[in-house]
């Protein structure tokens, strides 16, 4: 991230007023570690937000996906089904547990996991005497995933599901709150995220044995004894009780951040969609997105990296889309099935700025330079 003076960022961190009584009170208590009561507060609040019956509040979504995965049952050796279309970290936790992941094509709505792609994946990996131990699921930029298809693909096969709902803390499907419909669901609340905690991620499940055996892993492990014992391998990815206090105060102002977000959308959308060949994603039936980030598609012969660097001299910040994880090098020999159309949206896809804090003067600039750039004179 570049800092310069009057500089637009494409996501940034948006303090509600109450964050700091939280954290300070911590502070003068003494709760300074990963304990303490805002922790049960901060879970207690995304519990009452998602209608999950039980969360965990994790150092990372990372951290969160990898429990995640481990509490399902993924093991060495095993595969597991992930959406090619998404940030490194979906996939990455696979090869953490010694599996291996099995790329799946978007489709054109929502960009998200195709179900046909996933139903030819799954037997596909049965032909080859390979059963998938899990399916990864992501809510890319905030729209959610076609459940009703994924989930009725999942029972039939019985393959628990992960939802990595990273990008998309609101959003809802068919009227329920996305990270509720699999096995377990994943939050991320990283500085670029809807909201934050400046770094951190929670797991929740109505599962309340998943969801206490991803925490007992997220301390070390530790057996209930006197002393410290050990009898399986754990890792340090609680939340500290400060960063929960933050977490605590982001959550009163999350609904008023998803309303922003989508007022962004449509500023944009109204401002710029007369162009002709500039794409933006619609909302499709029964889906309800945050509006995380803006993403649209550029007409021809505009690629996201001319249009980002023509912004960047104007001091805004803009990012291509994810480039599919079939396509990256690290996962250049596992196995894809698709059409590659998730290659396609990266060749033209750009994320605007959609910090929840921008003024009406940063989104007439943003909007002022896309014509500019994009507009046959």
């Amino acid at each position: 991230m570049i800092y310069r003076p009057g500089r637009i960022f494409l996501s940034v961190p948006h303090m509600g007023g109450h964050e700091k009584n939280y954290a300070l009170k911590a502070i003068e208590d003494n709760w300074v570690t990963t304990a303490g009561p805002n922790l049960a507060g901060f879970e207690h609040d995304i519990c009452q937000h998602t209608n999950a019956r039980h969360a965990v509040a994790l150092s990372s979504g990372t951290a969160a996906l990898h429990l995640a995965l481990q509490v399902v049952g993924v093991r060495p050796g095993d595969e597991v089904l992930c959406s090619t279309f998404t940030f490194v970290a979906s996939a990455n936790p696979i090869l953490y547990l010694g599996a291996q992941p099995v790329f799946v094509e978007s489709e054109p709505e929502t960009w998200n996991m195709s179900p046909e792609a996933l139903h030819e994946a799954i037997a596909d990996r049965l032909r080859l005497g390979k059963r998938p131990a899990a399916i990864m699921l992501v809510h890319l930029y905030g729209m959610p995933a076609k459940m009703k298809e994924i989930m009725s693909i999942a029972h039939e096969f019985g393959i628990p599901v992960v939802e990595d709902a990273a990008e998309a803390l609101g959003s809802r499907y068919s009227g329920h709150q996305v990270g509720t419909f699999g096995r377990v669901g994943v939050f991320s609340f990283n500085g670029n995220k809807i909201i934050t905690t400046s770094g951190g991620g929670a797991l929740i499940s109505e599962d309340e044995q998943l969801v206490e055996q991803a925490r007992f892993l997220s301390t070390q492990a530790k057996d209930p004894a006197p002393y410290y014992e050990h009898s399986q391998m754990g890792y340090n990815y609680r939340m500290s009780n400060i960063s929960a206090g933050i977490g605590r105060g982001q959550m009163e102002v999350l609904e008023k951040r998803i309303k922003q977000r989508r007022e962004i959308f449509q500023f944009y959308r109204q401002q710029l969609g007369h162009i002709e060949g500039l794409e933006f994603v619609a909302e499709p039936k029964a889906c309800f997105s945050n509006r995380w980030l803006t993403t649209v598609l550029l007409p021809s012969p505009h690629t996201p990296e001319s249009i980002r660097l023509a912004l960047e001299e104007e001091n805004i910040e803009t990012r291509a889309l994810w480039k599919p994880m079939h396509l990256q090098p690290l996962f250049a020999h596992h196995p894809y099935v698709g059409n590659n159309l998730s290659g396609k949206l990266f060749e033209r896809g750009l994320c605007l700025p959609s910090s929840s804090s921008m003024t009406e003067e940063d989104l007439a600039k943003v909007v002022k330079h896309l014509r500019r750039l994009l507009e046959v004179v």
